[in-house]
């Protein structure tokens, strides 16, 4: 069974969402790596575009397919995980850890409760 954190929130399209002091930091979830298996590249957003929730904002390519990353909350990106460019493995072996993807200054914090909660997205995924 994926690990789904309870600290996280989450959206429908897999990606997870941690927010401190008005900053979301975005990747996805345990589940979404199991599903693509070995992630070969990952394309980031520029730092100081201006998202909005639902909009695609980053590629992850792995051995079997390609997918959207979509970003859960709007605002302006204000930062990258290099170190998933450089190396997608970490997306496999540490989703919720240094497998990160990107940082949002947020725009519109009331967009957070519209967001899952670990246990609406366990039963999601068909979890307990």
């Amino acid at each position: 069974m994926a690990t789904v954190p309870d600290e996280l929130k989450y959206t429908k399209s897999h990606e997870w969402v941690r927010v401190s002091e008005g900053t979301a930091t975005v990747g996805i979830t345990d589940h979404a790596q199991a599903e693509l298996t070995d992630v070969v590249f990952v394309e980031l957003p520029v730092p100081g575009r201006q998202v909005k929730a639902g909009e695609v904002v980053a590629v992850v390519e792995s051995v079997k397919t390609a997918s959207d990353i979509y970003s859960p909350l709007s605002g302006e990106v204000v930062g990258v995980n290099q170190g998933v460019v450089d190396n997608p493995a970490l997306v496999n072996s540490e989703p919720y850890g240094v497998g990160w993807f990107y940082q949002i200054k947020l725009s519109n914090a009331d967009e957070i409760k519209g967001l899952l909660s670990s246990e609406d997205y366990t039963a999601q995924i068909g979890g307990p």
